[in-house]
């Protein structure tokens, strides 16, 4: 046997399944960094080649959401913001955290299903595909951000001491829609009517999430409700940190990060129990 034949270089690589629990290898992923970046960047480029606005989507949408929530109940129901603030800045701080939210969870969800002819054909960790989407929402973020203190400058809103948790509520708010999209993603790769499901399901958490609304506008009735979610929490610490509203209240953010941690555990768990079973079900 030559050398050639016997260097590290060329020796198998030996792909066996999993039994139980099996952490993230971390290390693994790092050594696929390029292929992670290569997709994120294709991402973000096949989502506007081919659209009349392109980018201008990004600012165009959250915008528009923010003027319905300002009509509805801003205009027609006649709440007012905290503080005697711009409704329109405050329906738009709260979309901006939406935004985020939901735009992680349904690209994750939708991402095992949207590659399948990798998944099936090539080699590489399979949560790749759920993280490489984090790229596309981040810079949607990024856009709708630079807008969001666009619109303070101009309404003459400033941040407070508070704004220098935002790093904590987007880390948050990234982590509970990722805890949710792995368990979705892993179980659309068997039955693709759960995308449907969840698509439904997030068009009624938008209306009991505080996006267009302060928690002071829900009934006392509804206040048990408005709490066991636990996006509620979240929204309210990134529109703090942003605008310096009435700080949410500790014992509800204490519930939605152990509710995010839990929500994580789970994720991993249900994805990499499942990873085996996706090329052949693909």
């Amino acid at each position: 046997m030559t050398n050639s034949e016997s260097s590290p270089q060329h020796q198998p690589i030996i792909i066996e399944a999993s039994r139980g629990w099996v952490k993230l290898n971390l290390r693994e992923v790092i050594e696929f960094r390029d292929l992670l970046y290569v997709l994120a960047v294709r991402d973000i480029k096949l989502r506007y080649r081919q659209t009349a606005l392109g980018p201008v989507w990004v600012i165009l949408q959250p915008l528009l959401a923010a003027g319905v929530f300002t009509f509805v109940f801003g205009g027609i129901a006649k709440l007012s913001a905290p503080g005697h603030m711009n409704y329109y800045l405050f329906a738009y701080s709260g979309q901006l955290g939406w935004n985020l939210f939901s735009g992680t969870l349904t690209k994750i969800g939708s991402s095992l299903v949207g590659n399948a002819h990798l998944v099936s054909k090539v080699y590489f960790p399979r949560i790749i595909l759920p993280l490489y989407t984090l790229g596309s929402v981040l810079f949607d973020f990024a856009a709708a951000s630079v807008i969001m203190i666009a619109m303070m400058i101009g309404f003459h809103h400033w941040g407070s001491v508070a704004t220098l948790s935002l790093p904590l509520w987007i880390a948050l708010l990234l982590l509970l829609a990722m805890g949710i999209g792995l368990c979705v993603t892993a179980l659309n790769v068997f039955y693709r009517d759960v995308s449907t499901i969840v698509g439904v399901f997030m068009s009624f958490l938008v209306y009991i999430s505080p996006v267009g609304y302060a928690r002071e506008h829900v009934p006392a009735k509804l206040q048990i409700a408005y709490t066991i979610n636990p996006v509620s929490g979240l929204l309210e610490g990134f529109r703090w940190a942003i605008l310096g509203t009435g700080a949410p209240s500790v014992n509800h953010v204490l519930y939605s990060t152990i509710f995010t941690i839990a929500t994580v555990i789970a994720g991993l768990y249900s994805f990499k129990r499942m990873e085996k079973k996706f090329a052949d079900v693909m």
